[in-house]
């Protein structure tokens, strides 16, 4: 995989601003387990055109008709998991007050922000808190018909088939396994392979690949891998194929965008996306990709469809996603600059010549208003997205950038004078450059990781664009933001007009080091590793140069009140070792090099100090925050005349977390409960 949906670093320490939330908007709605629901708004909706807004209307429309998709694909019991729950959430005449039932409710809002019983972050799956026989009884308390049963299936049948799933922790207990030394699919609850080893699928992926071939499809994105008597086979994912429901309405709703197209180049892209969606043709999709990345001229995009390969331990089936959105054309004028001079960048980075592209070619960067999430990015959603995948598409073509500011705002605005800042930053001079340019330094970050990180260096002739493997995408994400670190800090930012002090990039470099040393462990339970790609990457970073500047004190921990903080004491010198590991990291994805990615992801990503681990928990767990944060859709009606002629879009943001989830599983239940 080559780049990616940036994930969102630990909300509750964003940097703080110092104005007070809208009144008028309120972005929190609950807090249940270690989560936090949000809103967003979407500014700006109310001066797109009509014609504009029914855009928007459709493609979110397709947005949400893939969500089963996702489910599904996370684990081939969550839809019935899901539909079973909530049966018992709306039909239940027993004590909705009861212990078992609250905990059974919690139980179901943890299903909806993941996506499934996994969790969204960790992959770990939920620990339930009610009981067996409550849920033996609730489900045998139901009419029938109100259950997923298959055919013939008894509800005594359905209870015996789920409990072990639900109850019992050594059933698929991860959704996506990296740990060292196992079989990856064996121990994976995700379902792209079934009854698959991962030497198996690993051999049957190599001899598709031709090692000449300059221009390969992304093999096995679109397809779940499966024995049948004995032979391996893909089920592809298409009108006719696997998720077939699913897909038809999301080609319905595309054609209705395409009749709207804001350009003949808009409406060719949505067409050719249409065509893949159909033949499940994996050259259409990256002639899909060809035309997206070289459309620049519409307000309105998307992404919509099999996208990212994070939830694929081989790293190459594809999850659903969504975001629908449009450009930000005040705040777009910043990821333009640093787009126009992608080459100097290029020129200057400290890796090795010869990993350098000579041309950088299509680097087009945009702040953008997301408008709907869908599937991956949803309820949990990224602040960056840097696409297309395809290594020889973006090396030939280019690649898009965004920057998801209305996201941003939320989270920064819903963690205003939450105490972290206060617990966790070393003194008044750190939480002092948070206050003043924190906010600018993130999303600058996030610009130049998604904008120019991702887009940068090459491979060398003939190396695998896989050959990292399960590896690839914490590298990769290790990559990018090691970019964008090296140069925070660079005189060129202030050259530019992209950052007002020689010492706000400062903010950023404190954030990130706490963060990767520290603070990211609120998301890890006691006793575990890491495993998230996003977390790793921030690790390893930290870590090694913490450890490599040891001599120098350029960054220490220290102890105060019995406290453990970050101190950085030689910014210049942590910009040098950025580089210096940006350089190592080049070297590693340029040639290749499955053994030295590896070692560097094990040595420095993985472990979890846990004397640190269970101080970092103790101190946060005081501030009663919650490590993680998705968020509730907008709600879009359209306005027809009286010729049925759609004439408006209006927005609302009244939906309830529990509301929106059960109206999306009734209006778009399309696939059956077992693909």
């Amino acid at each position: 995989m080559y780049s990616c949906l940036a994930a969102a670093a630990l909300t509750a320490c964003a940097p703080q601003k110092q104005e007070a939330p809208a009144e008028e908007f309120n972005y929190s709605v609950e807090h249940f387990a270690d989560l936090q629901i949000l809103r967003y708004q979407v500014p700006g909706f109310e001066d797109l055109t009509p014609q504009q807004k029914e855009m928007i209307y459709y493609l979110s429309q397709a947005a949400i008709e893939g969500r089963d998709i996702l489910y599904d694909q996370n684990c081939k019991h969550n839809l019935c998991i899901r539909r079973t729950l909530e049966a018992i959430y709306e039909n239940y005449q027993g004590d909705k007050n009861s212990a078992d039932f609250k905990n059974m409710e919690t139980y179901l809002k943890r299903v909806w922000f993941s996506n499934g019983i996994h969790h969204h972050y960790s992959g770990d799956k939920f620990v339930p808190e009610f009981s067996q026989e409550f849920f033996a009884e609730a489900v045998k308390s139901l009419n029938p018909e109100l259950l997923p049963l298959m055919e013939g299936e008894t509800p005594e049948a359905l209870i015996e088939k789920l409990t072990p799933v639900i109850f019992d922790p050594s059933t698929y207990a991860k959704r996506t396994n990296l740990a060292a030394g196992q079989d990856l699919l064996l121990t994976s609850a995700c379902n792209y392979y079934e009854g698959v080893s991962q030497a198996e699928a690993e051999a049957f992926y190599g001899a598709m690949k031709d090692p000449n071939d300059t221009t390969p499809i992304s093999y096995g994105l679109n397809s779940k891998l499966v024995k049948e008597n004995g032979q391996l086979v893909e089920k592809t994912y298409k009108v006719g194929g696997l998720y077939s429901p699913a897909l038809e309405k999301v080609v319905y709703w595309l054609e209705k965008a395409a009749a709207v197209a804001e350009n003949p180049q808009q409406k060719a892209v949505i067409e050719k996306l249409i065509e893949f969606n159909k033949t499940g043709d994996l050259k259409h999709f990256d002639e899909y990709c060809i035309l997206w990345v070289g459309e620049h001229n519409a307000q309105i995009d998307f992404v919509t469809g099999f996208t990212e390969t994070y939830g694929d331990p081989l790293g190459l089936k594809a999850s659903w996603e969504a975001v629908i959105n449009f450009k930000n054309l005040e705040a777009t004028k910043r990821t333009e600059i640093i787009s126009s001079n992608a080459q100097w960048f290029e020129d200057h980075s400290p890796i090795d010549d010869q990993y350098k592209k000579e041309e950088v070619k299509g680097v087009s960067a945009k702040v953008i208003t997301a408008a709907m999430l869908g599937g991956d990015c949803y309820p949990a959603t990224p602040i960056g997205i840097n696409l297309p995948n395809s290594n020889w598409i973006r090396h030939d073509y280019g690649s898009k950038s965004v920057t998801i500011e209305n996201i941003t705002e939320a989270y920064d605005k819903s963690a205003l004078g939450n105490g972290f800042a206060e617990e966790f930053m070393w003194s008044d001079i750190e939480r002092e450059r948070a206050k003043n340019f924190g906010s600018l330094t993130n999303n600058l970050h996030t610009d130049l990781h998604e904008c120019l990180g991702h887009g940068s260096g090459k491979l060398l002739p003939g190396v695998d664009p896989d050959a990292l493997k399960e590896h690839g995408s914490t590298i990769e994400e290790t990559r990018a933001d090691l970019f964008g670190l090296y140069y925070m800090g660079d005189p060129i930012m202030l050259e530019l007009g992209l950052l007002p002090d020689a010492e706000a990039y400062k903010a950023e470099y404190y954030q990130f080091m706490m963060n990767g040393l520290m603070t990211q462990l609120t998301r890890i339970e006691p006793g575990k590793n890491i495993e998230e790609s996003h977390m790793r990457n921030r690790q390893l970073i930290a870590s090694w140069v913490m450890e490599k500047g040891a001599a120098d004190k350029v960054v220490e921990f220290v102890q105060r009140d019995g406290k453990t903080y970050v101190v950085i004491n030689d910014y210049e010198k942590l910009r040098e070792l950025f580089g210096a590991l940006l350089k190592e990291i080049q070297h590693i994805k340029s040639t290749g090099n499955y053994e030295a990615a590896k070692q560097m992801v094990e040595n420095y990503a993985v472990n979890v100090d846990p004397v640190l681990h269970k101080e970092v928990l103790a101190r946060y767990e005081k501030l009663n925050l919650a490590p993680y944060k998705g968020f509730i859709n907008p709600v879009y009606t359209p306005v027809y005349d009286k010729d049925g002629k759609m004439t408006d879009v209006t927005v609302s943001y009244t939906e309830g977390y529990a509301e929106q989830h059960l109206r999306y599983s009734k209006e778009f239940a399309t696939l059956p409960t077992y693909n």
